[in-house]
């Protein structure tokens, strides 16, 4: 159809790259939570447990935003929720850095966490619409953005974090996100010409997919699987720096560790979109799934400095393409006129999990001494994940006329 050039073209590439940049950006509060918790730990004289809790907060305001946030951009656009977001991140930055106990820090990080939340499922679902034949590599390289913040800017903080503390490292965090969200944001305020959304509407539905389930109770049954493999995920990603501090190779070198293990994300997150344009969503995230459970097992045996250094990186390649799976999954399953929305919802689950791993790996490392249990209750809540892709797999079948908007 003539109304579908405009999807694929070159401004859809362009719009990608524009939109990789501020995932960039925007993402960064919840990755420079997890490189301060140990001078958080140290300044407020924490458990574990507790120093976890600015991350579990500001995942669970992540979650939430993702949901709230991709409604808003289906109703009003993408570039008025990318500048009040920026003035919410900013906002939040500077509140945290007056926080005199871990429970002020935690609520800054919750609107941390909630306005950042743009730079994610908000942004995959709005991409998802600029392309049809290559959807799955555009959602990869979107939700890349979020990686690529983990895997630099945490090396950027590290040397101010030591010289001049937490604090400042939020401060210029604040600037930066200011100064450059909101350009970025104007230059994406061309939305989809509504002869082009409707025609590729009617082809995405036309080809889509069905287990048999109506398009809540599907949603319901994606955010149980997020739930499990993100529980699974959030044990290296939170509590490497933590865990190097405890085997005594310092914040440092768990700070590198971090950034080689996204780094392995994002590459893994570009495979897998160009794996997802062949196999579709539900085989790629099953492959991601099983290959992110061998890498915890990885991790049981490791607690030497170069082996954890190979684990991180194996863990990253395994496991970056799970979770723009879900997008693709959306889009292939349910009515594209919501993509926002049910996007948002299920990425909205997925990081509840890793706002619950991230809390329960603490606790259980409290309780234990050691992060042995806490790495096989990921192994378990990952086999979850695998057994809900596999059951998926077994019944998805063509979905019938009649049955799109059920």
């Amino acid at each position: 159809m003539a109304e579908l050039t405009v999807l694929d073209s070159k401004y859809s590439w362009t719009r990608l790259l524009i939109t990789l940049g501020v995932a960039m950006i925007a993402n960064v509060g919840m990755w420079a939570v997890i490189v301060i918790m140990p001078a958080v730990e140290a300044e407020f004289a924490l458990t574990r447990a507790q120093a976890s809790m600015p991350y579990t907060l500001t995942m669970v305001g992540f979650a939430l935003g993702n949901f709230a946030i991709g409604r808003a951009v289906d109703r009003f656009g993408v570039t008025g929720s990318l500048i009040a977001a920026a003035v919410g991140i900013a906002a939040g930055y500077g509140l945290a850095m007056y926080a005199t106990s871990v429970m002020m820090l935690s609520a800054a990080q919750l609107l941390i966490g909630l306005a950042s939340a743009v730079g994610f499922g908000p942004l995959i679902a709005d991409i998802s619409h600029w392309f049809m034949r290559r959807r799955g590599i555009a959602v990869a390289i979107v939700a890349s953005g979020n990686y690529l913040s983990g895997a630099i800017w945490p090396m950027v903080l590290a040397g101010l974090l030591a010289d001049s503390g937490w604090r400042s490292v939020y401060t210029f965090l604040a600037v930066v996100t200011l100064a450059t969200v909101i350009p970025l944001a104007l230059l994406l305020r061309r939305r989809v010409p509504e002869e082009a959304q409707n025609a590729a509407q009617f082809a995405s539905d036309s080809n889509a997919k069905s287990v048999g389930l109506a398009p809540r109770h599907l949603a319901m049954l994606l955010g149980l699987a997020g739930i499990g493999c993100c529980v699974a995920m959030s044990m290296p990603q939170v509590h490497i720096v933590s865990y190097c501090v405890d085997l005594g190779y310092g914040p440092v070198a768990g700070a590198e560790m971090l950034s080689l293990m996204l780094l392995g994300g994002v590459a893994s997150r570009l495979v897998s979109g160009m794996i997802a344009d062949q196999l579709g969503g539900v085989r790629t995230l099953l492959i991601g799934s099983a290959l992110q459970c061998l890498a915890l097992f990885f991790y049981l045996p490791s607690d030497g400095l170069v082996s954890l250094y190979v684990v991180s990186l194996i863990f990253g390649l395994s496991q970056g393409g799970i979770v723009p799976s879900y997008a693709l999954i959306v889009r292939e399953y349910m009515p594209a006129r919501a993509a926002g929305s049910w996007v948002g919802f299920v990425l909205m689950a997925t990081i509840a999990g890793m706002a619950i791993g991230g809390w329960m790996s603490g606790w259980i490392y409290d309780v234990t001494g050691s992060y042995q249990m806490a790495f096989w209750n990921g192994i378990a809540f990952n086999l979850l994940n695998v057994g809900i892709m596999l059951w998926l797999l077994s019944r998805s079948r063509p979905r019938k006329a009649g049955l799109v908007a059920a």
